[in-house]
């Protein structure tokens, strides 16, 4: 238990210097004289190479260990927060800033997650996965008000903050966190010299989708949500930041008060409720008429979306067959292809009407109840798996 206590501590003190960038770097971007299309490239780049890098953090985590890669991660986060700051008016030297903290995404989020899998019993899984859910919401609703703060003092501030957050939360990782991984199986990973590919194998190849499906819908809320209540209910850019408190202050009480009691066992039904209810948050969206119907349906989409994350990150770090790393770190880089194309093709739905997005993200919400019930026929027909790590 204490090793777990650790790593969520770990993880929300990530999530608070990702979230403390998050009022800055517009502004930081725009004070280079820059348009608004270059903030979308660099976070599509961030994404990108997360995408391709993440899997590889995750079998280096499986074949030498969870600690020494997420150390690595964090200093590498470190680094990335840090020249982005001192990019100040230097629009290329931010674009290197946000490639390195890419490069090093996936040695944070997947092996923490590998870690959380390593330390918790099947029975107690989901609750594992709950748990860290709620950690990385918790940041990420402390983390923008701290940046906010910090802003007063410049705006590159909030980086430099980030940064040294990180290389404490590194230093405190190298005294507190325990190995979760034995020589054994480490060398096991070693020898076995998995393709990210074989994670992606099997019936769990529709719970990867599954977890595409899920990001896939929250960027693409998250790319056009301020352009639609602007013109919806004329809300400001105060009022954005209200909903989206409002609304993960209610998913982090949803994943630590219910998600984290689903039983062994019950994960796709409360996967597949929450893939329906959220299509319907969605869709209710487009009925907002003021501040407290756009939150509410705004919070009935976020609430339920965080059931989904936990549930599959549990069913797919019980029933693989690769490495617990290599396993998390294809979660890490389906999240990462999903933040490339919500936001785009979001915003083209927007240009041909304001509500299309939200149609779209909510029938695929929907339709992706599908892609569970694929995973489930086809776990029938497969053997149980010699060992999930």
């Amino acid at each position: 238990m204490r090793r777990l206590a650790v790593i969520l501590t770990m993880l929300t003190i990530v999530f608070i210097g990702f979230g403390c960038i998050i009022p800055v770097l517009p502004l930081m971007v725009a004070g280079t004289g820059a348009r608004p299309f270059h903030l979308g490239l660099m976070l599509a780049v961030y994404s990108a190479v997360g995408f391709f890098i993440s899997p590889w953090w995750g079998r280096l985590s499986d074949k030498v260990g969870r600690k020494p890669v997420l150390i690595t991660g964090l200093l590498g986060f470190a680094v990335g927060f840090i020249v982005f700051g001192l990019a100040q008016h230097m629009l290329w030297l931010m674009y290197v800033a946000r490639i390195v903290a890419g490069g090093f995404s996936g040695a944070v989020t997947a092996t923490a997650m590998a870690y959380i899998a390593d330390v918790t019993g099947v029975e107690q899984r989901t609750r594992g996965m709950a748990f860290a859910g709620m950690a990385i919401g918790f940041g990420f609703i402390i983390g923008p008000a701290f940046g906010g703060l910090l802003s007063r003092w410049g705006v590159a501030v909030p980086f430099y903050a980030a940064g040294v957050l990180a290389i404490l939360n590194a230093l405190w990782g190298l005294a507190a966190l325990r190995e979760s991984l034995t020589p054994e199986r480490r060398g096991q990973a070693a020898a076995a010299n998995t393709s990210r590919w074989a994670a992606f194998a099997g019936p769990l190849k529709y719970l990867y989708l599954v977890d595409f499906v899920s990001q896939f819908c929250i960027s693409s809320l998250e790319g056009v949500l301020q352009y639609f209540e602007m013109v919806k209910i004329h809300a400001t850019a105060f009022d954005i930041g209200m909903m989206f408190l409002i609304s993960g202050i209610v998913g982090a009480a949803v994943q630590g008060g219910i998600v984290s009691f689903i039983k062994h066992g019950k994960e796709l039904p409360a996967m597949v409720a929450g893939l329906v209810i959220s299509g319907i948050g969605l869709w209710l969206i487009l009925l907002s008429r003021n501040f407290w119907t756009a939150a509410l349906y705004m919070t009935i989409f976020g609430a339920s979306n965080t059931v989904i994350k936990p549930t599959l990150q549990s069913v797919v770090t019980k029933k693989t067959r690769v490495g617990q790393g290599l396993a998390s770190g294809l979660i890490s880089a389906m999240d990462n292809l999903a933040r490339i194309v919500g936001p785009i093709l979001a915003t083209v739905l927007y240009q041909v009407h304001i509500g299309l997005p939200f149609i779209v993200a909510g029938a695929v919400a929907i339709l992706a109840t599908a892609l569970v019930y694929a995973y489930w026929v086809g776990a029938q027909r497969e053997p149980a798996p010699v060992s999930a790590g």
